[in-house]
């Protein structure tokens, strides 16, 4: 299934799509939200029969789930990323936050920094979590605590991000609208193997990233489940799992300005739009 959000920032509605069609949710949840997405979101929508049909022409499409409880992020996950941001590939998943009010919709604007000069693109994998991951014995047991996967991008600010003090990572990825997410979140049966997936990348029409979910260094159930050996995820969480070679950062990209287009894509999971604007 494809769970959507659509409706003005504050008032989005809750809408299953099935590639031809949208339906009405609200008669089954207020949002597509932690406590939906932890109470058999699929059984339930099966369960409920014959849904209302949607005429969304025009909406604009939100964020497929409400503000998450945490947005979790794995740096440098690609060995090729590693490679183009001088360091050696990390012998353990590297962890870092975004601000939850960072993700936005696939087509909202994303805001350039006062003062920014180095904002970056980065096409990832999402992983929403479907029900709590705490001390999980093997990863064995991770995939079944997901709850569905989406685009993200996990927009940077590489000043802020590097410059000293050094070290701060959430400092360059916290920004206002830095986190595009959607525009489905695709349920685990329809996705399949999620480290079979293609991203890519485009601004301003011109190819950036071309990878595929094989070349993460640490797989989705690795990190669920490591990352479940020092956090309790819940369900809602949003993980952000890595982007692959082709950022700014590189060197070979120039960095984006107001008035610049990003496009992200992952194959099953949908293609977004981010039109640059100064904050």
């Amino acid at each position: 299934m494809k769970f959507m959000r659509i409706g003005p920032v504050g008032a989005e509605r809750p809408v299953l799509f099935d590639d031809t069609n949208h339906f009405d949710l609200s008669g089954i949840t207020a949002d597509i939200d932690a406590a939906f997405l932890a109470a058999d979101p699929v059984g339930r929508v099966r369960a409920a029969g014959p849904l209302p049909l949607l005429d969304v022409t025009g909406e604009r499409i939100g964020a497929p789930i409400a503000r998450p409880g945490a947005v979790l992020c794995i740096g440098q996950n690609y060995s090729a990323h590693a490679a183009e941001s001088g360091v050696a590939p990390p012998d353990e998943p590297i962890l870092f936050h975004k601000s939850p009010n960072t993700v936005v919709g696939p087509y909202d604007q994303v805001l350039v920094p006062r003062g920014s000069t180095r904002t970056d693109w980065e096409v990832e994998l999402a992983v929403v979590i479907g029900s709590r991951a705490r001390y999980l014995d093997s990863p064995a047991e991770a995939l079944a605590h997901v709850a569905g996967y989406a685009v993200t991008n996990d927009v940077s600010e590489r000043d802020y991000q590097f410059a000293d003090p050094g070290g701060q990572w959430s400092k360059g990825k916290s920004c206002e609208t830095f986190n595009p997410l959607g525009p489905w979140l695709v349920t685990p049966d329809e996705v399949g193997d999620p480290q079979a997936l293609r991203l890519r990348s485009w601004v301003n029409g011109e190819p950036r990233q071309d990878s595929r979910t094989v070349d993460m260094i640490f797989d989705v159930a690795y990190l669920i489940w490591h990352l479940s050996q020092f956090t309790v995820l819940e369900p809602g969480d949003v993980l952000n799992t890595g982007t692959p070679q082709g950022v700014a950062l590189s060197g070979r990209f120039p960095y984006l300005a107001a008035g610049d287009v990003m496009e992200t894509e992952i194959d099953g999971l949908g293609r977004q739009r981010n039109v640059l604007a100064p904050a």
